[in-house]
């Protein structure tokens, strides 16, 4: 702006009338003002939000709807606002231009490619620093927000009035109720975070509980966790990879809860066959996870699956509902029930975000050097803009129960077997 000022006006003359425009085609009932860099303001005077955008690069983002470019200018502080966040997704949604789901489709061609570059991307090591550079961003910031057990996936809510707690005590329910868990039965947790499900399983339904993580920070927690409740007779946690977890015998209930989006879409096929060997025959797994809404896109598009991967999770790919069953089969496991929970983890992402706004000054205290703030900045757009995702079916949620089948032909699996842990009714899932 300094050494070139009549450039830079002649851009803002360019993009000032093209947000103008994207404004002005707004829906009804949604408004916002911008201010621009010269200190201009635009919109509507009384619009419950207002962008502040420092650069001109914000402006084309803008005029083009660029939602996740303009989160990137959020966190990198070319963009400020003012307002709710509620408020914000509702302003980034009207300005869109078109599906984030069909805007990210891909060819034939590029989904090989896609293929190719996860192969390279899901080695052992980077899988442990994506891990690292997500979960282990802070314990003290994650707890603002989280519920007491510190659950980090969708919550059940099985009445609409629960609180976030209860609703994840729900879910843990839910899972330990469809694996059909029992007492002194062996269970293994696939990327056990904090430990919320793996200290539910040993402390509610008496299992002998195995939780698995990369995460070092998580590792020592639940670690600790484990001791500080007597525990460590029949609960444990490993810092190890699900690739290379051993055991001296099949685990008779196996759950991944929030891990397989780690996994790569190239490994997928493998990952299901190494829970099938960790599982005796007749066991079960449930695997809890986040899916693609559209059947052809890896992730989101108009750059806001590239701000998640940026700033979020890296690595992290999603595949549509459809694929995921597809490479299960390919793992030798069959399905037995799928849930979809998409809405649940909406209101869960909400429940989050409005934990999150309610301590941001806690937050900035935690989270207080430069690539902190920076975090925090894209912890706010990412809880409030997957809320409005799952809302909208650009992702989803679904839990898929199956099962070790041991093929054997047998003309008994209706009348409740005792090696056979499933019952071929679903009635059991819901009974208390």
């Amino acid at each position: 702006y300094f050494r070139y000022p009549k450039y830079w006006r002649l851009i803002l003359s360019v993009l000032a009338p093209l947000v103008e425009k994207k404004l002005a085609s707004l829906p009804s009932g949604v408004s916002v003002r911008v201010k621009l860099p010269d200190g201009t303001v635009i919109g509507n005077a009384q619009a419950p939000v207002l962008l502040h955008a420092k650069s001109t690069r914000t402006l084309k983002n803008l005029a083009n709807g660029d939602i996740g470019l303009l989160g990137d200018d959020y966190v990198q502080g070319r963009l400020e606002f003012e307002g709710s966040v509620r408020d914000l997704m509702a302003v980034a949604t009207a300005m869109l231009p078109s599906s984030p789901v069909t805007a990210a489709r891909q060819s034939n061609l590029v989904a090989m490619i896609s293929r190719l570059i996860s192969v390279w991307r899901h080695s052992v090591e980077r899988d442990a620093k994506h891990i690292e550079f997500h979960y282990d961003l802070s314990d003290d910031f994650y707890a603002l927000w989280l519920d007491p057990h510190r659950a980090y996936s969708c919550a059940y809510y099985r009445e609409t009035n629960l609180s976030l707690k209860a609703a994840q005590e729900a879910k843990f329910d839910h899972i330990c109720s469809k694996l059909r868990l029992n007492v002194g039965e062996r269970f293994l947790d696939i990327g056990a975070g904090w430990g919320g499900l793996l200290i539910w399983a040993t402390e509610h339904y008496g299992a002998d509980a195995t939780g698995i993580t990369l995460s070092r920070n998580q590792h020592a927690y639940v670690s600790q966790l484990i001791e500080d409740k007597g525990l460590s007779h029949r609960c444990r946690i490993q810092l190890v990879d699900y690739r290379h977890i051993g055991s001296a015998e099949p685990f008779d209930k196996i759950a991944s809860v929030g891990m397989f989006e780690h996994v790569g879409s190239a490994n997928l096929t493998l990952y299901f066959d190494n829970v099938r060997q960790l599982l005796k025959p007749g066991g079960l797994i449930l695997n809890h996870g986040i899916t693609a809404g559209g059947v052809d896109n890896p992730q989101l598009g108009h750059g806001m699956g590239d701000f998640i991967e940026k700033y979020i999770f890296p690595g992290g790919e999603l595949l549509h509902i459809g694929h995921v069953m597809t490479h299960m089969a390919q793992g030798g496991l069959e399905a037995l029930d799928v849930e979809n929970l998409r809405p649940h983890y909406a209101r869960t992402l909400w429940a989050w975000s409005d934990a999150l706004e309610a301590r941001l000054d806690e937050a900035k205290s935690i989270l207080n050097n430069e690539v902190g703030q920076r975090a925090l900045r894209a912890y706010r757009l990412y809880l409030a803009g997957c809320a409005v995702g799952f809302e909208h079916g650009w992702m989803s949620l679904y839990q898929i129960v199956g099962q070790h089948n041991p093929r054997s032909g047998r003309p008994d699996e209706l009348d409740y077997p005792t090696d056979l842990a499933y019952p071929w009714r679903r009635d059991y899932m819901y009974k208390n």
